[in-house]
């Protein structure tokens, strides 16, 4: 399986390990395969009948995983053949309902579907497919099969609330500050935490627009996770960023800023979400005249990979600034949604070029010959250039702040994607093509 997953990955983020069940914890990566995005999910092995506790508990995640997956991809392994164990798993995912696709692995011979293979329709389901994980053979052909079984999401239908996740460590003040956003007390609120286990969404209409509120379960470092329940909360706040629009990072103000909210944050950024991170519990904070600018400095300094984020210092018990959050919501996902006109951005980005030159490297300079957004929420950015190797990312920084010079993009991070230059012409029809759409959105 987690082979699999890097391969789709495109690097080794899960354990490959020849030992079963050395991926413990379930990992999640962003895919696209043919245009068509979704999120794959790497868990550990089911054994239906262990007793031992991290195998019970592995058990218990993948469980999970099933619970909130659109379509399951059941690996089993040609060289073990079909065994007693996927029987009880097949049945397993047979009571799911939810459609499945059977990957037969470890096919590693090129064009030739190992015997064996047919052994696997005894487990009832119509969807067999050969793979090989190592050498990549048969997965376009399984893509294509998994792709096809997604829900199609339907436009006339689409949803416009805006969807904003609460996250941030437990007894950050998450639920206390979705009561007091809500007017009444919808979520438990406890001094121990971790008292919500679940995702909770909470539709809310007001003068700042529709939105559905995601309240999450706290997250905390693995090492500190000591009962299931609390382990499979982290799927959910994990699934909840992946849904949302926008992103409230709510960080303790006693606590102070930890290495988990660091990576609490990187969740949000590498998903491409907006961002406003309230720091809770304010009004328990000593202050003087410089407090307030002393942990602007500490989250500046320490979150330095998302300066764009909002940031508002706040109390969800006493309601200090939480009216401020609607607006805050509304704005950010504006910004995010905001699409620059291909020719005002060309002559932003041949602006920059002409204050600041690209670094020279063996003798040749970047050139972008070209600009293009091709996307919002976040907004991304293609440039096509004389050679992508040339691109530094000091200079990809640069390119960002003097397009945010123009247009701030608050609350949200921007992408660029690279091209290189192949044909004039090319340009000249991708450029019409873009002007006619965004003559067509106005």
């Amino acid at each position: 399986k987690s082979s699999f997953f890097n391969y789709m990955a495109g690097q080794r983020i899960s354990i490959v390990d020849d030992t079963p069940g050395v991926t413990r914890d379930r990992i999640y990566t962003r895919v696209e395969w043919l245009g068509n995005r979704f999120s794959l999910i790497d868990t550990g092995g089911i054994e239906p009948r262990a007793d031992d506790v991290i195998l019970t508990q592995m058990r218990i995640q993948a469980e999970i995983a099933i619970e909130t997956a659109d379509v399951i991809l059941f690996m089993v392994d040609v060289r073990e053949g079909l065994t007693a164990n996927d029987h009880e798993i097949a049945a397993m995912l047979h009571k799911s309902g939810k459609p499945v696709v059977v990957a037969v692995n470890k096919s590693d011979v090129p064009g030739r579907v190992p015997p064996e293979t047919y052994d696997f329709y005894q487990l009832g389901f119509a969807d067999v497919f050969p793979i090989s994980s190592t050498h990549g053979l048969g997965i376009g052909d399984l893509l294509d099969r998994v792709t096809e079984t997604l829900p199609v999401k339907d436009e006339s239908d689409e949803d416009t609330r805006i969807h904003v996740a609460i996250v941030g460590k437990p007894n950050a003040g998450k639920s206390s500050l979705l009561n007091r956003l809500l007017g009444e007390d919808r979520a438990i609120v406890s001094e121990i935490a971790g008292t919500t286990r679940d995702a909770i969404d909470t539709p809310v209409s007001n003068e700042w627009g529709s939105f559905v509120l995601i309240d999450t379960a706290g997250m905390r470092r693995k090492s500190r996770i000591n009962d299931d329940i609390e382990r499979y909360s982290i799927i959910r706040a994990t699934t909840a960023i992946d849904r949302a629009d926008v992103v409230v990072h709510v960080i303790d103000a006693e606590d102070g800023i930890s290495e988990q909210d660091t990576k609490i944050a990187g969740l949000a950024h590498n998903g491409g979400k907006a961002v406003i991170i309230a720091v809770n519990k304010w009004d328990l904070i000593e202050k003087d005249t410089h407090t307030m600018d002393t942990f602007t400095n500490e989250i500046r300094e320490t979150m330095s990979f998302m300066p764009y984020a909002e940031l508002l210092f706040i109390s969800a018990l006493t309601g200090q600034r939480t009216g401020r959050l609607f607006e805050l919501f509304r704005s950010v996902y504006d910004e995010a949604s905001q699409r620059i006109s291909t020719g005002v951005l060309n002559e932003m980005i041949g602006e920059a070029q002409t204050m600041v030159q690209a670094p020279s490297y063996k003798g040749k300079r970047l050139k972008i010959s070209y600009a293009t957004q091709v996307a919002v929420r976040p907004p991304v950015f293609v440039l096509f250039v004389n050679d992508i190797k040339l691109m530094h990312f000091s200079y990809e920084r640069y390119l960002e702040n003097q397009i945010r010079r123009h247009y701030p993009f608050t609350g949200t991070p921007i992408r660029f994607i690279l091209r290189e230059k192949k044909k004039d012409e090319d340009f000249a029809a991708q450029g019409r093509r873009q002007e006619k759409a965004d003559h067509k959105d106005h």
